[in-house]
């Protein structure tokens, strides 16, 4: 873990000229790009020129500011410099992309300037120039939590400020979007087969899945008559307490992906699967973090304080599935929302969740067992799938 200096924060340089110059380069270089990044307008390559070395130069003036970034910002204005002396042709940002390793400081509010040609998960297949100021939020708890449940690369961040890419639905921000072509590492063995950077990182903007949550859920349950226990209505008035209750989920569910007895790849980047066994994934890994939630809070020797947010967990786990995913986005073929309709029906047929004269109800002592065994039959279902053909696996899981 790398030890970050005494820096300014976030807020702080959004406050900067340098900022604001940033933000006017990347709007400009933006209106000129087409989807894979390059801008083969060449009447326009001398403005281009002129943004790229203000952007490139108020980087510069941004990186004796962020220490723990100054290697990556530097190599980043190199490469902004790089792609415009090339006539703006598709970016590479392979060298500054390698440099940033922002998973090496995470501490409670260390600041990061983040600008590369990139896309936007839930919002533009397009690399086009983003630049995004955020802190990280790294609570005491979350830190003791994760030397348990160990993920190096997971990043929960906050938005200070960022270009128009992200006033989108998009909350998350990953190495794998920026621009970059693969190619053999310097110092690398003769004969090394050229390859992309490695992914070490992925950021969640829990800031803004805490928001999201507070408000559509405030709202359903109001429509719904719903009877909020104490703790899911702190949530919903305290956005602190949100993000942080979001981090410890999000921690819990990134690792999950990966581990288990998978009868695929979860993210089914390899193989082609039918879009609502996303949805049964992403459900998997949610009630994977509310198990584990549940026995933390029954846990002994476990601090007070996280065995409070283990129990908000649960509730957000519910009410984001129940209520967020399948009430609102205008995504297509929404999985989220195909986990969140399953979670429901699971509770309603077992007597758990009772919707009865427009009203919605919940057993809430024992919701978090009910939960589990959910949690249980998609683990068996995982399990007994590795040995059965792909076409049967997916009749099955439709029939659920």
């Amino acid at each position: 873990m790398r030890t970050v200096e005494t820096t300014p924060g976030a807020l702080e340089i959004t406050q900067t000229q340098a900022w604001e110059t940033i933000k006017s380069s990347a709007l400009t270089l933006r209106g000129h790009q087409i989807h894979d990044g390059s801008i083969p307008e060449k009447s326009v390559h001398k403005l281009c020129a002129i943004a790229v070395a203000g952007l490139a130069g108020s980087i510069r003036e941004i990186a004796p500011m962020l220490p723990h970034d100054q290697e990556y910002l530097l190599a980043c204005a190199d490469d902004f410099e790089a792609w415009s002396n090339s006539g703006f042709r598709v970016p590479d940002f392979y060298d500054s992309l390698s440099k940033f390793q922002p998973q090496l400081s995470r501490a409670d509010g260390v600041p990061h300037l983040v600008v590369f040609p990139m896309y936007t998960q839930n919002g533009s297949t397009d690399r086009l120039v983003e630049a995004v100021v955020f802190e990280v939020i790294w609570p005491d708890f979350v830190a003791e939590l994760e030397q348990s449940f160990t993920n190096p690369a997971f990043l929960p961040v906050r938005f200070l400020d960022f270009t128009p890419g992200y006033l989108t639905n998009s909350a998350v921000i990953f190495p794998e979007s920026v621009a970059v072509t693969a190619r053999v590492p310097q110092g690398a063995p003769e004969g090394t087969a050229a390859a992309l950077p490695a992914f070490n990182w992925g950021g969640i903007f829990a800031d803004r899945e805490a928001a999201r949550f507070r408000k559509v859920v405030a709202a359903a349950s109001e429509i719904t008559k719903l009877d909020l226990p104490e703790g899911a209505l702190r949530l919903l008035n305290d956005q602190k307490l949100a993000e942080h209750t979001f981090v410890m989920w999000d921690l819990i569910h990134d690792r999950t992906h990966m581990r288990g007895d998978l009868p695929f790849d979860p993210f089914m980047i390899k193989q082609r699967m039918p879009f609502f066994l996303y949805g049964l994934e992403e459900l998997r890994c949610d009630l994977t973090a509310f198990r584990e939630s549940v026995r933390l809070t029954r846990t002994e020797g476990i601090s007070k304080e996280t065995k409070d947010y283990a129990q908000l967990v649960q509730y957000a786990i519910l009410f984001d599935r129940i209520f967020r995913f399948p009430l609102t986005g205008t995504r297509k073929k929404n999985y989220d929302s195909v986990a969140g309709q399953l979670l429901f029906a699971y509770l309603h047929q077992r007597g758990v969740l009772h919707w009865t004269d427009t009203q919605l109800a919940i057993d809430w002592a024992e919701l978090p067992d009910m939960v589990v065994e959910l949690s249980d039959e998609i683990n068996r279902l995982y399990f007994e799938s590795i040995d059965r053909p792909k076409i049967v696996h997916c009749a099955l899981v439709e029939g659920l």
